[in-house]
């Protein structure tokens, strides 16, 4: 493994420490009795609270000063500035936990604890005199640096991919992350307490399914090797939270991590969180109340407000909500009255309003299409869309009143679904009749068709009561409630293409030019990490960086000569 400067300077650093008799990484407790943002929000009121301290952290700046020196750390509610005196943590003779431990081998990224009392600076800087500290874990790569001043950012971690693949990273060095996902976690708990509140019940379904079902979808596959037989990730929970309502729970709901074998953009991960909620002898209506109730409830426990700004717009989630049916809402963008189109029709209005239309697209594909292209990306403010199209909606029970159209709504905000609900379906032999006109779609070519559930289809056989059902794809609403562009920001790890790695060459490749192998290991430092790119090095810069390496390294081998130089780039 090629390392850089820094990481061979951390590892020699960690030699060092372990030849004094001090363990870089301590197995026993560190007693921590204070948090930096207690201490800077109530040291001012009373400062008789913070005369013995004890406060571990992560090392973000050192300003060494000689016989004093200044440090700041971070634990995970904030910075706080570090106050060290040679004679105070050394009283003795001894002066190598300050002169040779802190000044020579602590950086930034090591993790230290503290202990002593806070006061403050003659700047008017809350600090902690350290009294005493111990090292709790060396780190042995460096921090990028982040420069500030005046309120202006240099040289930030801001490279997205790097981000997302480096989040442990990306919470350390960028503040405004960790508060993101801090949000996240109180609109979960928010909602979870407006359900249990109504007295729903939390549980838990299989991930691994026999059969998936529950959405329009491809799946991932994978194999039971004991039972001998393929098991499928499950896409949505649905049909095993409604066999639960046949069974007798009136109201059941399930925080789910699903998976769907889709394509990836910034409101598409393959591996997802939902809400589905199920309660008994509810219709879509009742439901669409309940969200309205929950989702304002959610901004005012967040922000104590119904409005929340989202780039550049300011969305308010105040009830009521604007509802309107499908075919009102795609008249109004695209000037055309649907109801009664056939598919030829249909496909002719997609291909108007820019989708690219396919054979295996049925009445119910086409029509979702036009309203995704046309409809979806105009409505900013929190709107229901209600009444879709029968051929849409295989889990959907039949509207009351309108022929062709079923019970289900869609809540549509900043230009995404948001959530999915339906009175349900509990008629078996139309279920059974649905469930058909979806093996057709497959035979046709819908790799998202639903396939035939039998065991589901005996249990609603049983009776199941009417039934109002809701999804809610929490991923999408913490986008919105944190102001946030991708939906990658708002999962911890989201799923990312391999990272492709650096091409390097072997030392018995750089060996073969002739070159000894002690000046490989500079030459890769150097940047030169294979053959290939040696030869587009400046011979004379090579031989003068070599030799300066050598000096700063002090290496016990002879100079770099500039013709054997020469010889290597040439090759």
């Amino acid at each position: 493994m090629a390392l850089s400067e820094q990481e061979q300077i951390r590892r020699q650093s960690l030699q060092e420490l372990e030849k004094m008799g001090i363990n870089p990484y301590p197995a026993e407790k560190f007693d921590v009795n204070v948090t930096a943002k207690e201490i800077h929000e109530k040291f001012e009121e009373d400062n008789s609270l913070f005369q013995e301290v004890s406060i571990a952290g992560r090392i973000m700046s050192r300003r060494i000063m000689g016989a004093a020196s200044f440090t700041e750390i971070q634990d995970a509610t904030g910075r706080i500035q570090l106050y060290f005196k040679r004679d105070e943590i050394c009283p003795g003779e001894d002066k190598s936990m300050y002169n040779i431990v802190f000044k020579r081998h602590l950086d930034i990224g090591d993790i230290i604890g503290v202990k002593g009392y806070v006061f403050t600076t003659k700047m008017g800087e809350i600090t902690i005199h350290v009294t005493e500290y111990k090292l709790l874990a060396k780190a042995l790569r460096p921090l990028p640096v982040v420069k500030e001043k005046e309120g202006k950012t240099w040289d930030a971690f801001q490279d997205a991919e790097q981000r997302y693949r480096q989040r442990y990273l990306d919470l350390i060095v960028n503040p405004g992350v960790k508060k993101i996902f801090e949000q996240r976690t109180r609109m979960v708990n928010s909602m979870r307490d407006f359900l249990n509140e109504k007295g729903y019940l939390e549980v838990e379904t299989p991930i691994l399914q026999p059969l998936y079902g529950g959405a329009a979808a491809r799946p991932f596959k994978t194999f039971h090797n004991t039972l001998d037989m393929t098991l499928y990730l499950r896409i949505a929970n649905e049909l095993y939270l409604k066999r639960l309502i046949v069974g007798g729970f009136e109201g059941v709901y399930e925080f789910s991590k699903d998976f769907r074998n889709e394509g990836m953009s910034r409101f598409h991960n393959p591996e997802f969180t939902q809400m589905e909620l199920y309660v008994a002898y509810k219709d879509y209506n009742w439901m669409m109340d309940l969200v309205e109730e929950m989702v304002e409830k959610i901004a005012l426990d967040m922000y104590g407000t119904t409005q929340v700004k989202v780039g550049e717009n300011e969305i308010d989630f105040k009830r009521p909500w604007k509802r309107s049916s499908m075919f009102e809402i795609i008249e109004e963008y695209t000037g055309e009255k649907i109801e009664g189109m056939d598919e030829k029709e249909l496909a002719a209005l997609a291909e108007k309003v820019g989708v690219e239309v396919d054979p295996s697209m049925g009445k119910g594909k086409l029509i979702d299409e036009i309203f995704g292209e046309a409809c979806e990306p105009n409505l900013i403010q929190p709107t229901f869309i209600t009444d879709y199209p029968v051929e849409m909606s295989p889990l959907a029970k039949k509207h009351r009143e309108k022929e062709g159209l079923v019970e289900r709504f869609e809540a549509i905000c900043n230009g995404k679904e948001i959530c999915n609900a339906f009175s349900e379906l509990n008629d078996p032999i139309d279920q059974r009749k649905r469930f058909e006109s979806q093996l057709e779609l497959g035979k046709r070519g819908d790799k998202e068709s639903m396939v035939l559930d039998e065991d589901f289809l005996r249990a609603i056989e049983y009776g199941m009561p009417p039934t109002a059902g809701l999804g809610i794809g929490i991923d999408r609403l913490a986008m919105i409630m944190t102001d946030s562009h991708s939906i990658q920001d708002v999962l911890f790890f989201p799923q990312m293409r391999p990272e492709k790695k650096k091409a390097e060459s072997t030392i018995e490749d750089f060996v073969q030019l002739g070159i000894p192998e002690v000046w490989v290991a500079i030459i890769q430092e150097l940047g030169f990490t294979t053959t290939k790119a040696l030869k587009d090095a400046n011979p004379n810069k090579l031989f003068n960086d070599l030799n300066g390496m050598r000096k700063k390294k002090k290496l016990d081998v002879p100079p770099a000569q500039l013709e054997d130089v020469k010889k290597w780039v040439k090759g």
